[in-house]
């Protein structure tokens, strides 16, 4: 197919895709999938070999949100029966993020509920950043803490902070649709903030909340010039109690598509596949590894994933490697302080030539064949903010 190989030739130049040539990426039949996985593929083991990176999050402070993010089981006035808690001490996280290192992850979030945090939360995460390093020299640790205040990114960063983790989600033209008590903006806004500080920007989409192609395009795009590190692609959880409820749009072979055109614009940048890939993937999660050279382990902020010994069966059976602390994720001309690194700024590669080649694709909404799989998403009930010991 001569639009797979023109986009695997891009993607080891860094050259940034068409929007006619992604939106063709997610245009493509079933009869092609496994064309289009081969082809991104190519280009996940240019910069990324075999390598995958191992993520686990800790939920320093759950639900109770007072942003009303459709999305979102934390959300304001969600009814989802999900764990509610105040801040975890520092003790008590950095003993959670042990769990999740001893089953080989590299990089710890941090992650609590709210609109964004007080100068007495970054206080808080700071004590908790230094206890986790005080335990672990070598981990990576990112903060998602909401939206940043002046200086508050500064200060993350001389507590220790590698990254900062702030999602756009979804378009900026649909972004209205699914929040009002934020603005798109904002949200780039701290993703810049993040950036400016010196931390590694990580900033990323949830699909599923039946947006169109274009608005998938537009959002990849758009993290393209925000040119975040790492852009981790969720799939949306429908919780039972939130507006997105009944939001079953994606099959494994449209996730697989996403991470494609995915991989296919943000080449040499870490791709993680995040929330709800157990959901929507389902048996076809190692294709996903060919695509995305990041994942997360065990289980998420407030739903439970797949075992974290399956994680790592799966990650070895597919012939991939697991991470270790020693080896640089990113390629070095983005590591080294160049193209995307949090030391340098700009983006990588010629700039988007607009739309003039590769397929049109209009709306894709995709209806799962045998009824949506409301027996996948489960509640956490253990971990942190428990008594029971974590999922990793």
């Amino acid at each position: 197919m001569d639009l797979l190989n023109t986009l695997v030739d891009k993607g080891l130049r860094r050259e940034t895709p068409t929007r006619g040539e992604a939106l063709a990426v997610l245009a493509t039949s079933d009869d092609d999938l496994l064309d289009v996985v081969a082809a991104a593929g190519k280009v996940r083991r240019h910069w990324f070999g075999r390598r995958v990176k191992l993520n686990y999050l800790v939920n320093l402070k759950s639900g109770l949100c007072p942003e009303d993010c459709s999305y979102c089981s934390q959300r304001l006035g969600s009814k989802a029966d999900i764990l509610k808690y105040t801040w975890l001490k520092p003790d008590e996280a950095s003993q959670a993020a042990a769990a999740g290192l001893a089953g080989g992850a590299k990089r710890v979030c941090l992650v609590a509920s709210g609109r964004g945090p007080t100068d007495r939360d970054v206080d808080r995460v700071s004590d908790t950043i230094k206890a986790i390093k005080e335990r672990h020299e070598d981990v990576e640790v990112c903060a998602c803490l909401g939206l940043l205040s002046e200086g508050q990114a500064e200060r993350l960063r001389e507590a220790g902070a590698d990254a900062y983790n702030h999602n756009l989600n979804t378009s900026e033209s649909t972004y209205g649709d699914i929040t009002t008590t934020h603005t798109y903006a904002d949200r780039v806004d701290t993703v810049r903030k993040a950036h400016a500080a010196g931390l590694s920007a990580c900033s990323g989409l949830i699909a599923g909340m039946g947006e169109s192609d274009e608005d998938l395009v537009d959002v990849v795009f758009s993290l393209r010039e925000l040119d975040p590190d790492s852009v981790p692609v969720n799939f949306l959880i429908p919780f039972e109690g939130t507006p997105l409820a009944e939001e079953w749009n994606l099959t494994p072979q449209r996730c697989l598509r996403i991470l494609a055109m995915v991989r296919f614009v943000c080449p040499d940048v870490e791709v993680r596949i995040a929330g709800g890939r157990e959901v929507h993937l389902r048996t076809m999660q190692p294709l996903a590894l060919h695509l995305a050279n990041s994942v997360f382990l065990g289980d998420y902020l407030t739903s439970e994933g797949q075992a974290g010994k399956a994680d790592l069966e799966m990650i070895a059976d597919a012939g991939f490697e697991v991470e270790g602390a020693d080896r640089e994720t990113l390629p070095e001309h983005r590591a080294g302080g160049g193209c995307g690194s949090h030391g340098g700024r700009g983006g990588c590669g010629s700039p988007s030539a607009g739309t003039d080649a590769g397929a049109d694709a209009g709306d894709e909404t995709v209806r799962q064949a045998d009824g949506p799989r409301t027996d996948l998403v489960a509640v956490r009930r253990r971990g942190a903010g428990t008594d029971l010991a974590p999922n990793a």
